[in-house]
């Protein structure tokens, strides 16, 4: 199993890094962050934090990484490779999981150039190394959550502009909109919102705080997207 999801995330990934998308979201996800960055952070007299960066990093990934999996699956089912795949000595499972690692470390790769940002912020402004680290862990659980919702998107349809509207639209309920009627309701709604909202579990990495209970909601999250993505691919072996 370990050698067809390896060899299934080298063919995602080399699929990815010739898409000229992918390099047109990573320009647009720099550029914004840049902005973010010397317009948030890097200010003179301001706390020497990342945590405002990483926030709006976070808003921002929410249309950025459906536009990064829209083509996951939803380019196999249009172009027809889809049956080749399922014809092939791999299991569905493997499939996900490839398309899955293979958005994933580029996605990895792209957070890691703002590392940039970071050196600067500790050379002219001091900073919390380790609240930094817990930020960074943080931002890639949220990116592990947001690609599985991608996949699960992308494995919905052979259209890859509704896998990436789609992606956008399971995002916003779950960050977007819990957070607004968290605040509008009250009680055990409330706290059944507040607990699905995305990025309230994101925000207590951010301030620098590890929380077990965020990490496993960022983990479950995943492998349930996951799991769903399988279950749809599998679904179209019986059509």
């Amino acid at each position: 199993m370990t050698r067809n999801v390896l060899a299934l995330t080298q063919r995602e990934l080399m699929s990815t890094f010739f898409s000229p998308v992918a390099y047109i979201v990573a320009a647009i996800f720099l550029l914004a962050t840049g902005y973010l960055f010397m317009t948030q952070t890097l200010i003179e007299g301001a706390e020497a934090t990342t945590r405002m960066l990483l926030d709006s990093m976070a808003w921002v990934l929410v249309f950025a990484i459906p536009l990064l999996t829209m083509r996951a699956l939803a380019e196999e089912f249009s172009s027809g490779t889809i049956e080749a795949l399922m014809t092939a000595p791999v299991t569905d499972v493997e499939v996900v999981l490839g398309k899955f690692f293979g958005v994933l470390v580029f996605y990895v790769a792209l957070v890691f150039t703002t590392l940039v940002y970071v050196a600067l912020l500790l050379n002219f402004g001091g900073g919390d190394v380790r609240a930094i680290a817990y930020g960074y862990f943080g931002l890639l659980l949220l990116g592990s959550l947001y690609v599985a919702v991608g996949v699960f998107a992308s494995s919905l349809t052979k259209h890859q502009l509704l896998a990436a509207l789609l992606g956008m639209g399971f995002l916003s309920v779950f960050t977007l909109l819990v957070d607004a009627f968290a605040g509008w309701k009250g009680g055990t709604w409330r706290t059944v919102l507040s607990y699905i909202n995305i990025f309230y579990h994101f925000q207590d990495f951010s301030k620098g705080i590890m929380d077990t209970k965020s990490i496993l909601f960022f983990l479950s999250g995943t492998v349930f997207f996951l799991f769903v993505a399988v279950k749809t691919l599998e679904s179209r072996r019986w059509r």
